[in-house]
């Protein structure tokens, strides 16, 4: 098996030790013999449907957000997405790449930034900087998938996710049920309802650095197991791991922050 993991804007998105993410689904396929790539999508590349099995797409500065939103929009980069969205590829967005992929991100100066329309929810810059350990505990997605890949019976505590946030900027959601997980720790979206993160089908957006992956080894798991299935059109069972130091980094921000 192959997996093809799409890093957008690689080069420009990837503040708060983002690629960090993509280290750890190369080492977790690499470590049961699944061959990977990374192809990094950046100004310059193009990207056509059935590129890639996955994408993952991190967190920059106003600065950045600017020059990826026309991109995004300009080179069609913004369709293609929402086309492998929609048919179930998978994809993980933080911070900044989680608000360019919403209906518009509204920065303090300059104009609004469309967003690609992915995940029903909007931006707003805030003077307020949010930033900590964050502790969820996932909606729908306490994933049945989730929860059958944990290998032991602490399913409470293994549901949780957790990571770490620093962002101004305020999330809003269209609907509080498309959420990605409500807060148990932490400001998450907007530090005024509890709520953190966004989903649409397989797409998952949230401000959760960190990096996210490491400390979660089951979501890492299910963005793996998800994308190979989308790609093959059968189910994947994927090989255990020994993730007990995955699982005291995980555990001791649960005990510490909750």
């Amino acid at each position: 098996m192959k997996l093809i993991i799409g890093y957008l804007y690689g080069d420009l998105m990837n503040i708060y030790g983002d690629t960090g993410n993509i280290i750890t689904l190369q080492k977790r396929c690499q470590w049961r013999n699944i061959d990977v790539e990374v192809k990094l999508l950046t100004l310059n590349s193009e990207l056509k449907t059935h590129d890639c099995d996955l994408y993952f797409f991190g967190g920059g500065q106003d600065q950045q957000q600017i020059i990826v939103a026309s991109d995004l929009e300009s080179s069609g980069k913004g369709k293609v997405l929402r086309q492998e969205i929609d048919r179930g590829v998978p994809l993980l967005a933080i911070c900044g790449g989680y608000q360019l992929l919403g209906e518009y991100y509204a920065p303090f100066d300059g104009p609004k930034l469309e967003g690609v329309g992915i995940f029903p929810a909007y931006t707003l810059a805030s003077h307020n900087r949010m930033i900590g350990n964050i502790i969820i505990e996932p909606g729908d997605m306490s994933f049945e998938q989730l929860a059958k890949l944990a290998q032991d019976s602490r399913l409470k505590t293994q549901s949780l996710l957790v990571g770490f946030e620093n962002h101004s900027g305020k999330t809003y959601l269209d609907d509080k049920n498309t959420a990605l997980g409500q807060v148990e720790t932490g400001f998450g979206n907007n530090g005024e309802d509890s709520t953190e993160g966004c989903r649409y089908k397989n797409a998952i957006g949230c401000y959760m650095h960190g990096s996210l992956l490491p400390k979660n080894p089951e979501l890492t798991d299910w963005l793996i197991k998800t994308a190979l299935e989308i790609k093959y059109g059968k189910e994947i069972q994927l090989k255990p791991l020994d993730d007990s130091l995955e699982q005291q980094a995980h555990d001791f921000i649960v005990q510490k922050f909750t």
